[in-house]
């Protein structure tokens, strides 16, 4: 695990070493065991090493045997041992056992392709000095990040946005579209960026650079026909042998693992594979809430119980917000209102002070269809089928006006999924995540905005990009369409960003069986109803592993990460976020309302409408400028 960085220039000319330095600087808390770095005529690349793999001799950058190829690589290959016993008796000399050089004899074989031969996560980039080439290649589902831009005959390129802009002349102008769809969806999609100018290769992409010429290459997708014809108990089994393989394989590591046990059925299925793997107690870390009805803690602690893990856990308070959440939004590097990675940065910091790399569940509810909008929609559909007077007006009015409950997960309150009624109207009836999202809808974001930046703000794009999505995806049913849309916007555009960069602020790897692209691609052709029946989501993948799991697992509905963040903005930390969002001067207060600002306080305050994520949506925004120094009058 690293963090990669680097420099091609299109006519030649020496490259910004002094840059490149800077830049590499920056992904320290990537790669703290081990730095390199190399400059040649037309290109410059950089390494920051978190050691895994062959600690002795994997330090990069790398290059074959003759010197002609040189490669950076973010991530692991897991299926590197097969790739090199297929090399080598083809007459390919390894100097190292690292996975990275793998990549490089791949390469002088089938060439840009190689990355269609790899299993595993990973950015990587490799320069062909005979072709005067630069590969950038990005994993299928977009676990390793990597930001490009191009500065007169220069290609830049990082692991994180922070770095990039180290090497530029002066900070690019901000992408207002690309705030706005922060703002709709609580992340920036690939390939947009917070920055002009600045963007994120997609994943399951390639970028060939030649001569100043460049090209972008989509190199894998999913697909969700022909379905399977297996009976169920055929099926089942698969399963198994798929997910225990994909554990198995990223158990591969030269320094000690563990894993984030959260209490749900993914993570838990996952320690219970590591357990039945042989490789002693498996450390496992797990985190929880003051908020009791937030923390999964108790069914942690029955699957540790059950497995006899090496168990830690760590309890998160109101606290630990306003203490290291601008710190976190720095890691972060752009707008992610993500609330759940506050937790995830301070369970990545407790799970570092005993291992280097840490498994977990993410991709399981992608895979197997675990939220519940997936069966929401059926019901709204029903919903938007009655009068637009009841939908638009009686019904939501009626809602708006149910008396408050405790603060819960979202999904577990029957009164927060009546609130969200009044936006039901206003969206596309396929776009599931901005129907049964809480943040802001294209109304609410109308009237946020001053009416001066209206001309240059597109309030449908995020509603288009999902429904095109949606509508292009190589499936004939309402569940695969919603899946294939979340896959390609929510899994790298959130969840990935947020574990990525959460994890690797504090130096610790993550890994994520369920989203190995083999199990992937075999689920995505299982039939819909084998993930969702009724208001049941991952049927198969429960019916599969119910020996695995406790019983209080097993009965558990979804929760994930969810954040007591309303209570806290009601409470707490108030007046923080009051204070963050009404500041004259600042970078909100120069684009948005200051009586649309005022509005959301004073409802949420109030109790008459729940903002809390919208709240926390804005004040990641402002911490961001604030951090990066970002002033209205600065030309923003």
């Amino acid at each position: 695990m690293c963090g990669i960085c680097g420099i091609a220039t299109a006519d030649h000319s020496p490259v910004d070493r002094d840059g490149l330095r800077r830049m590499s600087a920056a992904l320290i808390h990537r790669g703290p065991d081990s730095h390199g770095q190399l400059v040649r005529p037309g290109v410059g690349l950089a390494s920051r090493r978190l050691a895994v793999i062959d600690l002795v001799s994997g330090d990069q950058p790398i290059s074959n045997e003759d010197g002609s190829l040189w490669i950076v690589l973010n991530g692991e290959i897991y299926n590197f041992p097969e790739l090199r016993a297929d090399l080598e008796p083809r007459g390919h000399r390894f100097r190292t056992h690292s996975d990275t050089e793998t990549i490089l004899h791949l390469y002088e074989e089938v060439g840009p392709s190689c990355v269609e031969h790899l299993r595993g996560m990973f950015a990587l980039a490799l320069w062909d000095e005979r072709r005067g080439q630069l590969l950038l290649a990005r994993d299928r589902l977009g676990k390793k990040p990597l930001y490009y831009t191009r500065q007169g005959p220069a290609l830049i390129f990082s692991s994180e946005l922070p770095s990039l802009l180290q090497a530029l002349p002066e900070r690019p102008a901000l992408n207002l579209q690309s705030i706005d769809l922060y703002l709709a969806l609580q992340y920036i999609p690939d390939p947009w960026t917070p920055f002009e100018g600045i963007a994120r290769l997609p994943a399951a992409h390639r970028l060939l650079w030649a001569g100043g010429d460049l090209t972008l290459q989509r190199y894998w997708d999913l697909s969700y026909l022909p379905k399977w014809q297996a009976s169920e108990g055929e099926l089942i089994e698969q399963l198994r042998l798929l997910l225990r393989e994909a554990v198995r394989c990223r158990l591969i590591s030269d320094v000690p693992l563990g894993a984030h046990l959260s209490g749900g059925i993914d993570s838990s299925i996952i320690v219970a594979l590591m357990a039945e793997a042989g490789q002693g107690a498996v450390k496992t870390f797990s985190i929880g809430f003051e908020e009791e009805s937030f923390s999964e803690l108790p069914q942690a602690r029955s699957v540790a119980q059950r497995y006899a893990t090496d168990h830690h856990e760590f309890v998160v308070s109101f606290g630990d917000v306003q203490r290291t959440l601008p710190s976190l939004v720095q890691h972060l590097g752009e707008p992610l209102a993500d609330p759940s990675a506050l937790a995830l940065y301070h369970l990545s910091r407790l799970t570092r002070r005993h291992v280097t790399v840490a498994l977990n569940g993410d991709g399981g509810d992608e895979a197997f269809a675990g939220y519940h909008r997936y069966w929401l929609d059926a019901w709204a559909d029903r919903y938007l089928s009655l009068p637009p007077v009841l939908t638009g007006n009686i019904i939501p009015s009626l809602a708006r006006r149910l008396p408050r409950g405790a603060e819960r997960p979202v999904g577990s309150d029957w009164r927060d999924g009546l609130r969200r009624l009044e936006l039901l109207p206003e969206v596309d009836r396929r776009a599931s995540i901005l129907r049964w999202g809480s943040y802001f809808s294209a109304r609410q974001r109308r009237a946020l905005w001053r009416t001066a930046f209206h001309p240059l703000l597109a309030f449908d794009r995020p509603e288009k990009l999902l429904t095109g999505l949606y509508q292009d995806a190589p499936a004939d049913c309402r569940l695969d369409r919603t899946q294939y849309a979340d896959i390609h916007t929510y899994l790298p555009g959130d969840l990935l960003v947020k574990a990525d960069r959460m994890t690797m602020a504090a130096s610790l790897e993550g890994r994520s069986p369920f989203l190995d692209h083999q199990l992937m691609e075999w689920a995505a052709r299982l039939p819909a109803r084998y993930r969702l029946r009724g208001r049941t989501g991952k049927l198969m993948l429960r019916k599969a592993f119910e020996r695995e799991l406790p019983e209080a697992v097993r009965r558990r509905g979804k929760q994930g990460f969810g954040m007591p963040v309303g209570a806290w903005f009601r409470g707490p930390l108030a007046a923080w976020a009051e204070e963050l969002l009404r500041a004259r001067g600042s970078l909100l207060h120069s684009w948005f309302e200051p009586q649309a600002l005022e509005n959301l306080l004073r409802e949420h305050r109030e109790g008459t409408h729940y903002h809390g994520k919208r709240l926390w949506a804005l004040v990641v925004l402002a911490l961001w400028a604030e951090g990066l120094g970002i002033r209205p009058e600065a030309g923003y």
